[in-house]
């Protein structure tokens, strides 16, 4: 085989191929086995008809075309490899020139991931927030605990925020009841905002045995539509909550007094921010990439892959959504590429263990077994979109490990006991 490759921009690349019909010949066999399994010939069984049987029934460029188009791939995946091409588009293929028993010539132009200069990472520095745990924040989380030792009392009295109320719904739209819209005796926090939109307001001032009804936007509704629900209140309840004291601390932790819980939440409340110190870092940093690097994009493949999802979506013609998917697909590009880019300048790699962990991981997300969630990869072809996705993940987190961070306040911020945790979550993100 013979190949050489034309630059023909920054991101887009020819490749002309020729292949001898000594090459070719394993294809060609190939297809004149296919074929005679698929035909019919008197005399014949099926898999075991001669190959001049075969040109005189379907004709020989049938063969010919059936073995191309099972040798392309094979030989463009070769010239690919033998020129370093990274490739993130679909090619297109013309074959220049077949000239049977002797050669067979084509063309492969294709979008590549553009060369670009990557800056040194041991001189960048990335300003993160400062960690400080407020009193409130601490008091919210103490808060919060004493909710959790509360007691329920029913009391006689309109409902305010904080209540908590036991409470009866149906749902109808035009006097007709919802399938499903219907529930009793659902505990209810009021404030907590966790159910139905605006049963918060509906519930303001009422109190046991009174009914209001309400409009509201169901889940699974057409856009516009809504639905009307009564609620009716069966009981309203007042929450009590222990006394902040030494007694308290003894009840919900392992401390004795209530000085020692709150500094064992605040240092809690610490890694936590510090935690988040990783994440902000890595997201400062992959804006400072884009800001401050080019690169160079493939007009055509943002066009194609933003026509793939107007055309799914039945919106071909929005103009306006066309320019919000399209600023989508150019800033997910240009992530995309510099972390690439990035991973191949590192020598990045990704071993099965941490593959696996990544499925694992990513598996739990979708409510799924692991063993489902990589079946239905496989089966879909994903499984090199996640290889690249865990590569980018080490990527980053390894220049991440030698740019400096500091906090606003001028502190310097050593990341790496946070490393585990930036791996995690960038894996997540860009998945």
């Amino acid at each position: 085989m013979k190949s050489a490759v034309e630059n023909i921009n920054e991101t887009r690349r020819k490749l002309s191929i020729e292949v001898s019909f000594d090459e070719l010949q394993p294809h060609i066999a190939d297809a004149y086995k296919s074929i005679s399994n698929k035909i019919t010939v008197p005399g014949f069984r099926k898999g075991k008809i001669p190959a001049a049987m075969i040109d005189q029934r379907v004709g020989r460029a049938a063969v010919l075309d059936e073995a191309i188009n099972a040798a392309l791939p094979d030989f463009y995946s070769k010239a690919r490899v033998e020129h370093k091409i990274v490739a993130i588009g679909r090619p297109q293929v013309d074959v220049t020139e077949l000239v049977d028993k002797e050669k067979l010539a084509f063309t492969v132009e294709v979008d590549v991931r553009p060369d670009i200069a990557l800056p040194n990472f041991s001189e960048m520095t990335i300003t993160v927030d400062d960690v400080v745990v407020a009193d409130a924040e601490v008091n919210e989380q103490i808060d919060g605990l004493r909710g959790r030792f509360g007691t329920l009392t029913t009391v006689e009295k309109s409902i305010e925020n904080g209540d908590f109320v036991t409470i009866d719904l149906v749902a109808t739209v035009k006097g007709v009841a919802l399938d499903g819209g219907t529930a009793s005796d659902i505990s209810y926090e009021v404030g907590s905002k966790s159910m139905v939109d605006g049963l918060d307001d509906a519930l303001a001032s009422l109190g046991a045995g009174q009914s209001k009804r309400f409009e509201t936007a169901l889940v699974g509704m057409p856009e516009g539509e809504k639905a009307e629900v009564d609620v009716t209140v069966k009981a309203v309840k007042h929450r009590d909550l222990p006394p902040l004291d030494d007694a308290f601390a003894k009840l919900a932790s392992e401390f004795d007094t209530l000085a020692e819980l709150k500094a064992d939440i605040a240092t809690r409340l610490e890694r936590v921010k510090g935690l988040e110190q990783g994440a902000q870092a890595r997201d400062l940093l992959v804006e400072k990439l884009i800001e401050s690097v080019t690169v160079p994009l493939p007009a055509n493949l943002i066009e194609e892959e933003v026509n793939d999802h107007l055309e799914k979506e039945g919106r071909l013609e929005d103009d306006v959504h066309r320019k919000e998917v399209t600023e989508q697909t150019t800033k997910q590009l240009i992530n995309e590429i510099l972390l690439d880019s990035i991973a191949s300048a590192e020598d990045i790699s990704v071993n099965e263990s941490e593959l696996t962990e990544y499925l694992v991981r990513a598996s739990q997300r979708y409510g799924m077994t692991p063993d489902q969630f990589i079946k239905e990869v496989s089966e879909a072809g994903q499984i090199s979109t996640m290889v690249s996705e865990v590569g980018r993940a080490k990527a980053l987190a390894a220049v991440l490990g030698r740019v400096k961070v500091v906090t606003k306040s001028g502190k310097s911020v050593d990341l790496e006991g946070l490393r585990p945790q930036v791996d995690n979550s960038v894996s997540e993100e860009i998945k």
